[in-house]
Order: C-alpha cells, then structure tokens, then sequence
C-alpha cells in the first residue's frame, strides 16, 4: 500500500489578506514499507504536508492517493484512512488524557469498535514495541517522563494497528540517550514489522542514522528527493536554505582535501569509519 501526492498545494486564507502558500506542487510517492525522512528550516511546509498524508488538511489542489485511490473522492472513508495511517504530533504528550497509562492506550482501538479484551491486548502489545515497562501501565500518564510520555502517545497509535506511522518530530525536547532509545525502537518496529515510517526531524544526524529516503522541501516545494548520501551531496545547496549535513560529511569533506583517500558520502560515523580504515589500509598504514 502506497500513500501518492500528485501536484498538490496549499493555501491558507485564500482570498485574504493572510493568503499564505503553503505547499507548492509537491508530488511524490512513498511505498509500502519504506523509511522515509522530512527535513526543512521552520516554515518550509513539512508539518502541513504530513497532515495531507491522512486527509486531516485537505489539499488547495491535486490530489493524495492511498493505495492508489484519491482519498477526495466522495465517499471515501477518512475514519478509516486515519486508522491506516496514524500520525503522531510533536509533543504528542499534550494529547494524553486517560487516568492511567493503559485507558490512554485503548482508547484508540476502543473508537474503532473493538471489544474491550482486544484493546488492553492491543495496547499491551504497543507498549511493548515502544519499550515502555509494565510496572507503570497502572500510573497516570501526567506522572511521567517526558520520554515514557512520548512512548505511551506512539503506543497509542500503534495499537490501532497502522500501515503507516508518521512521526513529527518525536524526539523535540528529550535528551540524547531519550532521543536514540526511541529512534531505535522505531526503527526496531519497522525492521519487524515492514511497516511504513515517515519521520519528520530537524536533526540531520537522526535522519542520516536511521532512513533510506529523505525528501527536503523548502518554502513549501520538494528541493530533493533520494537517499541520504545523495541528499547530503549537496550540502552547499542546503547550507543556502538553512539548512546542513550531518557533521560526519563536513569531517570527509575536510580530510579529503588534506589527501585522504576516503570517499565524502559517509553520512555516520560507522560509515565514516570504515572510510579511514579503508584509507588507511590502502596505504599500507595498517
């Protein structure tokens, strides 16, 4: 199952003085399975494109395809759309509201019509996929961390069982050993389950780290389109708009201009180092 844009924009306040486009004949395809990173400066479109993804905005003009069928059809069943592709906000931990940690998780599945015993073993399984431990499933969510609040607002999507998750900026606010626990659960769910991930993130690291597409878009259009080591080749491009590359390429780029043999595409430092051992190897150093 594939999620599709075909020349889509978007304009609030049309015909007012606060007329403001927001999205500028985007088109794309993501398939099913597929990780995917957003990257742009603030402002640049990526927060309202992903809320097209499952009809919460609908689009100026164009059209968005799930599965191949144009979900502005009329007729077209969002509330099932939204089961299907579950989007997680930034600071998700704003929509918790149950008394305790389990109810929050349910309730998702509970609006889908599930018997009760289906939904506590749906949020169960969940909090297991975000690592989240079962000691604290009884707790009230505003009793917790930042990160296990963030863990229990993916879980809440999750058991509803998506084909696709979308995440904007899950990781905002939390420290680096929170940031990576809940990256790598992430990516862990997606290696396990082929579902599909959108990962919207200001971290080029993270992105360089974790996904094999990346889509840049800036002042609402698509600047680029391609894996991370061909969008980070044009690193000077970004730099223009705000943006950068990982600090792994700036490190290639540098050695590379003193004479080493390393390639400048590393985008992590496991890729890095396999470059100067590489490097280092060819010249007989080791």
């Amino acid at each position: 199952m594939s999620i599709a844009l075909e020349h889509v924009s978007y304009v609030y306040s049309p015909g007012t003085a606060y007329e403001k486009h927001a999205l500028r004949d985007v088109s794309f395809e993501i398939p099913q399975g597929q990780f995917v990173g957003i990257i742009g400066h603030t402002g640049s479109g990526k927060s309202t494109l992903i809320q097209h993804l499952n009809g919460l905005v609908r689009a100026t003009s164009g059209r968005v395809l799930y599965d191949g069928q144009n979900i502005y059809e009329d007729g077209y069943n969002m509330r099932e759309l939204r089961t299907r592709v579950g989007l997680v906000f930034q600071y998700p931990e704003y929509q918790l509201f149950e008394v305790d940690v389990i109810s929050d998780v349910c309730f998702g599945p509970k609006n889908q019509g599930l018997p009760q015993d289906e939904c506590e073993k749906r949020a169960r399984e969940a909090l297991e996929h975000v690592g989240f431990p079962e000691k604290y499933y009884k707790q009230s969510p505003f009793e917790l961390s930042g990160g296990q609040k963030r863990r229990v607002a993916i879980a809440g999507v999750l058991a509803m069982r998506p084909k696709v998750l979308i995440l904007d900026e899950p990781t905002a606010g939390l420290d680096p050993k929170g940031r990576d626990e809940i990256l790598d659960q992430i990516s862990e769910l997606h290696r396990k389950t082929g579902m599909t991930v959108i990962l919207v993130s200001h971290s080029m690291e993270d992105v360089a780290r974790y996904v094999e597409r990346l889509i840049v878009m800036n002042h609402g259009e698509k600047m680029l389109d391609g894996t991370p080591r061909e969008v980070f080749r044009h690193y000077k491009e970004l730099e223009k708009v705000g943006l950068a590359a990982p600090q792994v390429t700036y490190v290639m780029h540098d050695l590379q201009a003193r004479g080493f043999d390393v390639s400048p595409d590393a985008t992590t430092i496991r890729e890095a180092a396999e470059e100067i051992l590489g490097s280092f190897r060819r010249s007989g150093k080791i």
